[in-house]
């Protein structure tokens, strides 16, 4: 076969087209192949593509349940949301990991090992059968709100089909589920890291950068806001006396020594516009306090989805009373850091004189 030279110019035009062209991910621009999570026939090479569904489901799916579809590519890889166990959980990433849901005491208050308090606690309790996941045996719905546990999975949250918000979110006006909710705020702006990286930490971490508390109320309602209810308040300002506690916190033993230019923590994250995945700055007055400031949205080693424990005096004691993960201590200070809530609130100031 002859090409005349505008022909091979041609061709080689089009192959550089092809290979500037950017990668897509599976889920971007609107999901790649279908049969990455639906079957025609639930069957492939004369097996049951799911053997636990020998009828198949009403969505045609690869497993039984939509949130065993998504773990089965990102339980242990691509975002490592679930691990493989309790006690060697993935690299800490943003949200957090469902793997706690599976722990039978999380409780690390005094007594603690006498009163467990069970994996239900610790998130949002995926559906997912083949992952061993049930709904919540304790709350029948959304605290603040009327999402069925029942109906809690992966996809209550996420579109696997894609949208241009964070995270594939769902945006304001979307009815899930088959009508079991529709979403009234729109989904949140931050800028996530990438599937693949480690731990994240100071300078790597999800920038979270308004609207998260407005969306989580898309189940959860007013939950934080009502402060006639003298509840911890959410969505708001920061305001300047906090902004400054929190730039100059360096931890229990080294309190008043932070620089606010570099005294982000990750496991007390703010929303502000300005944030970046990279940024090392404290809030502002103008930042806001949000839900992901003291909660994972996946899940966490402690009650209540906690980005710290809560209940303990000291971080060292994470771990000791449940036997459960314990959480690092981000400023390495054995069996004299205090509660992460004194980032902001600074209530272990003498605590520092002690300890130095």
């Amino acid at each position: 076969m002859k090409y005349s030279k505008w022909g091979i110019l041609s061709i080689a035009v089009a192959a550089l087209v092809l290979i500037a062209a950017p990668t897509l991910a599976f889920h971007d621009a609107g999901v790649a192949h279908c049969n990455g999570c639906h079957t025609m026939h639930n069957s492939q090479d004369g097996a049951l593509v799911d053997p636990d569904a020998p009828n198949g489901n009403a969505w045609l799916l690869t497993d039984s349940s939509p949130s065993d579809v998504c773990l089965n590519c990102h339980a242990t890889r691509l975002g490592a949301v679930f691990a493989n166990d309790v006690l060697d959980p993935a690299d800490q990433k943003g949200a957090g990991n469902f793997i706690f849901l599976l722990e039978d005491n999380l409780n690390d208050g005094h007594g603690g090992g006498a009163s467990p308090i069970p994996g239900d606690a610790a998130g949002h309790n995926l559906v997912a059968p083949g992952h061993g996941l049930a709904a919540d045996a304790t709350l029948a719905t959304a605290p603040g709100g009327t999402f069925p546990a029942s109906s809690m999975g992966c996809t209550s949250c996420h579109d696997p089909h894609g949208t241009e918000d964070f995270r594939m979110l769902y945006g304001a006006g979307r009815v899930v589920q088959n009508g079991v909710a529709t979403f009234l705020n729109p989904a949140p702006t931050a800028e996530g890291l990438a599937l693949f990286f480690g731990s994240e930490g100071r300078t790597n971490h999800t920038a979270y950068q308004g609207g998260m508390s407005a969306w989580c109320g898309n189940c959860h309602g007013d939950f934080h806001n009502n402060n006639t209810k003298l509840i911890h308040p959410t969505g708001s300002t920061v305001g300047g006396t906090i902004a400054t506690a929190y730039g100059l916190y360096n931890g229990t033993a080294q309190w008043g020594t932070g620089d606010p230019a570099t005294s982000y923590l990750p496991e007390v994250a703010f929303e502000d516009p300005a944030n970046a995945t990279n940024s090392t700055a404290g809030p502002s007055a103008s930042s806001q306090v949000s839900c992901i400031t003291c909660h994972r949205a996946h899940g966490s080693s402690a009650p209540d989805a906690g980005r710290w424990d809560f209940s303990v005096t000291l971080l060292s004691e994470d771990g000791l009373e449940s036997g459960s993960y314990a959480l690092p201590d981000p400023y390495a200070n054995p069996g004299v850091q205090r509660s992460l809530c004194n980032k902001c609130h600074v209530k272990d100031a003498f605590d520092a004189l002690s300890a130095r």
